[in-house]
């Protein structure tokens, strides 16, 4: 399955998952948000953090949303943007 289609049919929950786990503000970038993704891409999220998020709430996130998902899904801080793309990805992306 494309992740753009298990993205469309799981939005509500992808906002639950984050929001359980101590974060905020989910959002999509990359293939997904382009409408170029395929049965092989990934699923390419970007949160924030607060101060009760752990390094486990991330990994959590990502175990989480793949799970229901059926899709790999990358979960990512904005301090974790390499610097090229950073103000990119984060200028584009759009909410859950």
């Amino acid at each position: 399955m494309k992740p753009s289609i298990a993205y469309q049919r799981h939005r509500e929950a992808i906002q639950q998952i984050v929001e359980r786990h101590h974060a905020k503000n989910p959002r999509i970038f990359g293939s997904v948000l382009h409408g170029q993704d395929t049965e092989e891409s990934d699923l390419d999220i970007i949160i924030d953090t607060t101060e009760e998020t752990s390094l486990f709430d991330v990994g959590a996130i990502r175990t989480e949303l793949t799970r229901l998902l059926g899709v790999e899904v990358d979960v990512l801080t904005p301090g974790a943007l390499p610097d090229r793309w950073k103000m990119e990805v984060l200028s584009e992306a759009r909410a859950v």
